[in-house]
């Protein structure tokens, strides 16, 4: 089973240990989490002050990191918290350091300009599907088939309404382009539930302390290779 490894997130650095801003400690845990069996990395580039920040020295310095640490694909976000649309198309533009994939939520103001210019650019694109009214709208890119992977996210929520929108998005992303991957994964309490039926549908999927800080069993992970180790000894156990 493919998981990604989700390091950070727009956490709070101060919400978990292993959580930092420091591109070198961050690079560890980029390196236990493919060691522990991810197949990528995706990471939340930080400013000194703990903020998402797509500026270009910042994305550069995590990205040196990274790559000085793990030989797999390294993606970052794009989400319109580090800036509206013009700021993160400019930041864009000046990356010198370039991550091998971003993710773009479709839902966001400038979604579509964000992923073109990614693509320009040589990067390739995860577009991150939130909710239904996000599907509708990565139908209409115009690059929509030039995209790595549809990233199916469901967002915190009871465990009872994970499949029925968990079913819906990739249904739907499926039925636009039946070649592109959907990676599946959930966020908070939707977490374990998402990745379960990841296991069941056979879709990679992704954990780490991005998307939760605690095992199936409640208690805290020590850190994102926890996570997913966590998730391939599920899959490991789960019927077949």
């Amino acid at each position: 089973m493919q998981v990604k490894a989700c390091l950070n997130g727009a956490r709070d650095v101060s919400s978990h240990p292993r959580l930092s801003a420091d591109p070198a400690l961050l690079a560890r845990e980029a390196a236990a989490a493919v060691a522990a069996g991810a197949f990528a990395v995706h990471v939340h580039p930080k400013d000194a002050a703990g903020r998402d920040s797509l500026a270009a020295d910042v994305v550069d310095r995590c990205l040196r990191a990274m790559r000085a640490a793990v030989d797999a694909p390294v993606g970052i976000t794009t989400g319109a918290w580090t800036g509206d649309a013009a700021t993160r198309l400019a930041a864009i533009r000046g990356w010198r350091e370039l991550p091998d994939f971003a993710s773009v939520n479709a839902h966001e103001p400038g979604a579509e300009r964000v992923a073109a210019l990614l693509l320009e650019r040589g990067v390739a694109v995860e577009a991150g599907i939130w909710e239904e009214a996000a599907l509708r709208r990565w139908m209409r890119w115009p690059d929509r088939s030039a995209c790595l992977r549809v990233l199916v996210e469901i967002q915190d929520d009871d465990a009872g309404a994970v499949e029925a929108l968990a079913r819906v998005l990739v249904d739907g992303a499926r039925a636009a382009e039946p070649s592109m991957p959907v990676l599946l994964h959930g966020e908070e309490r939707a977490t374990w539930p998402a990745i379960d039926l990841a296991i069941a549908w056979q879709l990679p999927t992704r954990a780490g302390l991005e998307d939760t800080l605690t095992l199936p069993d409640g208690s805290v992970a020590a850190d994102s290779a926890a996570l997913v180790r966590a998730v391939l000894e599920r899959e490991r156990r789960a019927p077949r």
